[in-house]
């Protein structure tokens, strides 16, 4: 009997033991010093570990300086703060609560207990927000779900808005040899150079690495697929309402103005008018001086993109330096200069619920905007005249800015034997019909991806639809990270795209992953006569 309890007594101790070390918070050695995670359920968390020095005092408008060594252990439990950005409604003079000029910070969500040696596939998530907003400590970009798919899922933040992107001849001057004005680029470039170094320890596999981003972050994955200071840094790649052609966030020239009708005033000459609102007239090092003594307030300034309603530009966003940046992506696409690397992409059915860089006040006049393809557009669109001028505005818009791009690079990509698989996502959720009548809207898909329902507004009640979308499209990426294949047991075949076929996976409203040929070539097809005769370009694209 003494021995059936000792024996038990032992059996609990060890229990008790083995509980403890699974709970245990998670430390990893990196190569700037330890970091301490927090771990729950099967899952370890590690927030707020700098990849950078902070960008502030003399390093503002500098690339990114490696993180200073620390003593001890870092207590990686909570975020860092957002880049400085502007709070809503916009404030002159202030920035958002919780944001700062000190924020380059990146995040990990892993298996609980991974090891070095275990070499799990690494996403890494650019962020949204026009280059001005956002950060990689949404509760929308949770990592959780990917990592219990055995996977390694990295967010980070990168400089915005004029912090992030700016030129100015005096800046220009300094420091001549480094490049210029896109600083959260470098920002970016400096967090996959950090995965390179460290994510091995984190139980990463350094060698199949995919990136990822929606809107500006899939702007960003295209910059990363044709700055030559990315090569390597990643083998796979995913583009969300990311676009492909010129004209949105491509690059601004940085010191010619120019009579390219998309950014007919340069970089440096947005800097000087930003600098003169300032009362900063020089080009010298005074003015060097000067722009680095402004406060991180002035210089996010209510997100203002120009001196008054109706002024002079006073925000670039991001520029062809010719250093870092040296073309832009639909030049690089047409050339042929990208890697030969798997991708996916795709848009949403209606990005936009209305109106964007295309506009008009009548059907007669949006249809006018298509010269001699006026009556092939009135047609693809609108064949019975019983579509609202709304509704045709979403429709051309989505196609002019999201669709017809994400077709265009997916044909570069075939035509040079790179795999690309292309999607169309359709599903509208039955709770937000209202809010989005014409399809999905931008950005809606990406709690689908990352499988977090719980953070998308106006999802609080779940429905199974919801839930199997969901699964399904965060399979599917999940799938894509490992392999550079996103099919797999259990889902649709998503095929690759074909360049005659034109056959995609559309996820559609009823929630059915289906593939088949685009249902919109024809419109895409107009928009591609259109852009190749740049009508709609004079017209605002």
């Amino acid at each position: 009997m003494k021995c059936i309890i000792s024996c038990i007594a032992i059996f609990i101790q060890f229990n008790l033991f083995a509980q403890s070390q699974a709970t245990e918070a998670p430390v990893v050695q990196t190569a700037s010093g330890t970091v301490r995670g927090v771990h729950f359920g099967n899952i370890d968390n590690f927030k707020g570990i700098p990849f950078a020095a902070p960008p502030t005092g003399p390093l503002r408008w500098r690339p990114p300086q490696p993180p200073k060594q620390w003593d001890g252990v870092l207590e990686a439990s909570q975020f860092g703060a957002d880049c400085a950005q502007t709070g809503w409604p916009p404030k002159p003079g202030s920035i958002a609560v919780g944001s700062s000029e000190d924020c380059l910070y990146l995040n990990i969500w892993r298996p609980a207990g991974a090891k070095s040696n275990r070499k799990l596939p690494v996403l890494v998530w650019i962020h949204g927000g026009a280059f001005v907003h956002g950060s990689g400590a949404q509760p929308d970009f949770s990592g959780a779900h990917f990592a219990e798919q055995q996977l390694l899922l990295l967010t980070f933040n990168y400089r915005l808005g004029r912090l992030g992107f700016f030129a100015h001849p005096a800046l220009s001057k300094e420091f001549p040899d480094e490049p210029k004005g896109n600083y959260g680029y470098m920002d970016q470039i400096a967090a996959l150079q950090w995965v390179q170094q460290n994510i091995e320890a984190f139980g990463g596999d350094p060698g199949n690495v995919t990136i990822f981003g929606e809107s500006a972050g899939g702007v960003s994955v295209h910059s990363m697929l044709t700055i030559p200071a990315a090569k390597g840094l990643f083998h796979k790649a995913i583009l969300q309402s990311s676009g492909g052609r010129d004209g949105i966030l491509s690059g601004r020239p940085l010191d010619a103005d120019s009579t390219n009708s998309f950014y007919p005033v340069s970089a440096e000459r947005v800097g000087m008018n930003f600098a003169h609102r300032h009362h900063i007239e020089g080009t010298d090092s005074i003015a060097v001086a000067q722009l680095r003594a402004l406060s991180v307030d002035e210089i996010v300034d209510g997100g203002a993109e120009n001196d008054w309603e109706g002024g002079p530009r006073i925000y670039s966003g991001p520029i062809v330096d010719n250093k870092l940046v040296v073309e832009t992506f639909m030049t690089a696409y047409r050339a042929g200069r990208f890697p030969k690397i798997p991708i996916m992409i795709g848009s949403n059915s209606a990005e936009m619920q209305g109106p964007f860089v295309v506009n008009a006040a009548s059907k007669e006049e949006l249809f006018d905007l298509f010269g001699n393809l006026k009556n092939e557009a009135s047609a693809v669109y609108d064949p019975f005249g019983a579509r609202s001028l709304t509704e045709l505005l979403s429709m051309i818009n989505t196609d002019r800015v999201w669709a017809e791009p994400a077709r265009f690079m997916a044909q570069a990509w075939i035509k040079k034997s790179a795999p690309a698989y292309v999607y169309l996502f359709s599903f509208v959720p039955d709770s937000l019909r209202s809010q989005m009548p014409y399809g999905a809207s931008h950005g809606s898909e990406i709690a689908y991806v990352f499988n977090n329902l719980e953070t998308r507004r106006g999802l609080q009640t779940q429905t199974t639809i919801d839930r199997e979308v969901a699964n399904r499209m965060h399979t599917y990426w999940a799938n894509f990270a490992k392999t550079g294949n996103p099919n797999g047991i259990g889902q649709p075949e998503w095929p690759v795209f074909h360049r005659k076929k034109h056959t995609i996976l559309e996820f559609q409203s009823d929630g059915k992953a289906v593939a088949k040929p685009d249902p919109r070539k024809k419109r895409l097809d107009v928009i591609e006569k259109e852009i190749n005769s740049g009508k709609l370009q004079k017209n605002g694209v």
